[in-house]
C-alpha cells in the first residue's frame, strides 16, 4: 500500500501583494511529490485556518514579507488550536528578523525560512516533521 502524499497549504496572509516566492515554494513542493493548496493573496487568519480544515493539510506554510508576522502568526495558531488543528505544522517564509525567530518558534512555528533558502531544505524539513 502506497503512503499518502503530504498535504501543504501555502498562504499569503495580510495585505502583502508579492507572491512570487510563495509560488516558487509551491512548485518545489509539488515537484517533490507533495500535494499543495495555494490560497492566493490577502488571506485573513480565519481564511487560512478554514482552508486548512477543509483541505485536511499536514502543514500550513505562510509567506510573509510585510513585517506583520508577529501579529498574523499568533492569530493563525490560536485559531488552529480552537479548530483542533494542533497536529498541523506551521512554517513561515519571508523577511523575518532573526530576533523574532525564537518568539515565533515558542508560539508553535516549526521553522522559519528566510530569503535565499534552498527549496530542498524546506522539503527536507517538511518530510522530517510530518509522518504519513
Amino acid at each position: 500500500m502506497e503512503n499518502r502524499k503530504i498535504r501543504v497549504l501555502i498562504a499569503k496572509p495580510g495585505l502583502d501583494g508579492h507572491d512570487r516566492g510563495a509560488k516558487v515554494i509551491a512548485r518545489s513542493l509539488r515537484d517533490a511529490g507533495m500535494e499543495v493548496i495555494y490560497t492566493g493573496l490577502r488571506q485573513t487568519p480565519e481564511m487560512i485556518v478554514e482552508a486548512a480544515l477543509q483541505e485536511d493539510v499536514d502543514v500550513i506554510g505562510m509567506s510573509i514579507l510585510s513585517g506583520a508576522h508577529m501579529a498574523l502568526t499568533p492569530r493563525v495558531i490560536e485559531l488552529m488550536h480552537e479548530s483542533g488543528l494542533d497536529d498541523v505544522k506551521v512554517i513561515i517564509g519571508g523577511i523575518i528578523p532573526d530576533e523574532d525567530v525564537p518568539a515565533l518558534k515558542s508560539m508553535g512555528v516549526s521553522e522559519v525560512f528566510g530569503p535565499g533558502t534552498n527549496t530542498d531544505d524546506i522539503v527536507k524539513h517538511i518530510r522530517t516533521v510530518v509522518s504519513v
